[in-house]
């Protein structure tokens, strides 16, 4: 699996871009503010149907723009897809894969698997729970089409529950109709919690020895998943929580207030552990996730790098540079001297300038 080829239109700061891309190592080089991130912003945007940044289908267009257009090719199993993305400022999105528009953006997540790596993934050991829980989720979402049904059941249903229990203090009647919406959240989010449960084992069967290594054998990580409420218990707490969620005016039990946290020697390095330790862990996280996609897929996914081997010392770099063999791989920085010193073959190189990309070689 890789990418080929990607065409952007209005996007972002991209009036017109066209790139072909090695199997290998792709590297954008640059002052910041220039464009780098848009261009993996754009290739996660073919993977996932949503942005890293967590902006909204409008802010992606050009500016004074109404539409934008991202296009892709991608090899997989020998079979070549074309896949063009239509943005559109005031509705949704429209997506084709090969000619043939898809009726959900969701048909298009699973085409493509993608693992991102950013500065801010450094800091998710200590970030709040909704960061390790879109974690979660992306990765899932990818690899798993019932995963990502049930979980966009789920959270129409919490939003819907939610306007009731907002309702219900103009209408008190209202509190009678609460037993059905928590039926369909419970029926829901126990298939969430188990997935998310087994998901968590399964990063757990990699990590322990991903970091065993990266910290020169000193020190022993475990993930350890924190779910809200307990499959077996899910529906006679959502039941006593009814006068509190009422008051409240928010559904406050289920898997949209899960969490989980790292576990190093017995001390939770979310807590108590140094910025060192955090950010080894993260590594950490983000090689074991690597591994477990190939795993379960198959094949290597494709790695993104977003300006974030300037923000790891010189072992981790090495220990991140060495798992690249074999992987599609996108990386953005400022400079290339972090590269020569670590002996890094390059198989192409864009200088990004203020929208404009050169290939260096």
């Amino acid at each position: 699996m890789y990418i080929k080829s990607l065409r952007l239109a209005d996007f972002r700061n991209y009036e017109k871009l066209g790139l072909e891309f090695s199997e290998g190592t792709n590297i954008f080089y640059g002052d910041n503010a220039q464009g780098k991130t848009n261009i993996l912003e754009a290739l996660y945007m073919i993977a996932t149907t949503k942005s890293h940044r967590g902006v909204r289908d409008r802010d992606l267009i050009r500016f004074d723009c109404g539409e934008g257009h991202i296009r892709t090719v991608i090899i997989k199993d020998g079979v070549d897809y074309q896949v063009d993305m239509h943005l559109r400022s005031s509705k949704s999105k429209g997506i084709a894969i090969n000619g043939q528009k898809l009726k959900r953006a969701s048909q298009l997540m699973g085409l493509l698997h993608i693992v991102f790596f950013s500065p801010e993934d450094l800091t998710i050991v200590k970030n709040g729970p909704a960061y390790r829980r879109h974690f979660i989720d992306m990765e899932l979402c990818q690899l798993d089409d019932l995963y990502l049904s049930n979980l966009n059941k789920y959270n129409k249903i919490v939003d819907q529950r939610n306007k009731l229990l907002r309702d219900i203090a103009r209408t008190p009647s209202l509190s009678a109709t609460l037993p059905v919406w928590d039926d369909q959240l419970v029926e829901y989010g126990t298939k969430v919690i188990a997935r998310r449960a087994k998901f968590m084992q399964n990063l757990n069967d990699i990590i322990g020895d991903i970091h065993l290594r990266l910290s020169g054998s000193k020190e022993h990580l475990s993930i350890r998943y924190e779910p809200n409420v307990s499959v077996g218990e899910f529906a006679g707490k959502l039941s006593a929580a009814h006068e509190r969620d009422q008051y409240l005016k928010s559904t406050s039990v289920g898997p949209h207030k899960d969490d989980f946290s790292f576990i190093c020697d017995e001390i939770d390095l979310r807590r108590f552990g140094s910025q060192g330790q955090q950010r080894t862990c993260a590594l950490s996280l983000k090689l074991a996730e690597l591994k477990l996609v190939e795993n379960l897929i198959g094949e290597a996914p494709v790695l993104m790098l977003d300006d974030v081997l300037s923000e790891l010392d010189t072992n981790r770099q090495n220990y991140l540079l060495e798992a690249l063999g074999g992987i599609q791989t996108f990386i953005t920085c400022t400079g290339l001297d972090e590269f020569v010193n670590n002996r890094f073959e390059i198989d192409k190189l864009y200088q990004v300038t203020n929208g404009s990309v050169t290939e260096v070689n």
